[in-house]
């Protein structure tokens, strides 16, 4: 089962969007679905307040993990940043914007953002590894 999926089961489940994403990318990131479910559970309907898209936070954590930026290692901190925003680039080319309160309003339903975020960020860890 690939992210995509992965992350759609949780939420099913009654998890949220940055849940549901960091949580499906466990294989890549390492941490354990209880553990990511701790880390992202703030960061739901745009980190509780209608801002980030929670898929989109949810993806950015995993990517962060999978290249991380934990010293003032310069390489490091332009791969990461590199990584992040080249996919709010294509989150927002794909969507129109990254705001959980302008999807909403603009009818994107929570599920297709979850599933674009899972698979976008899978492929793209898959590329750096």
């Amino acid at each position: 089962m690939g992210a995509k999926e992965k992350a759609t089961a949780l939420h099913e489940r009654g998890f949220n969007c940055a849940q549901s994403v960091l949580g499906a990318l466990g294989n890549y990131t390492g941490l354990d679905e209880e553990t990511a479910m701790s880390v992202a559970g703030g960061f739901g309907g745009g980190v509780s307040c209608g801002e980030i898209c929670g898929a989109a936070a949810g993806a950015v954590m995993a990517l962060g993990l999978v290249c991380p930026y934990t010293s003032e290692d310069p390489l490091a901190r332009a791969k990461v940043r590199k990584l992040s925003a080249e996919f709010n680039r294509q989150f927002r080319e794909c969507f129109g914007c990254i705001r959980c309160i302008d999807l909403k309003r603009n009818g994107k339903p929570c599920a297709e953002l979850i599933e674009y975020a899972a698979e976008l960020a899978e492929k793209t860890i898959q590329e750096v590894l």
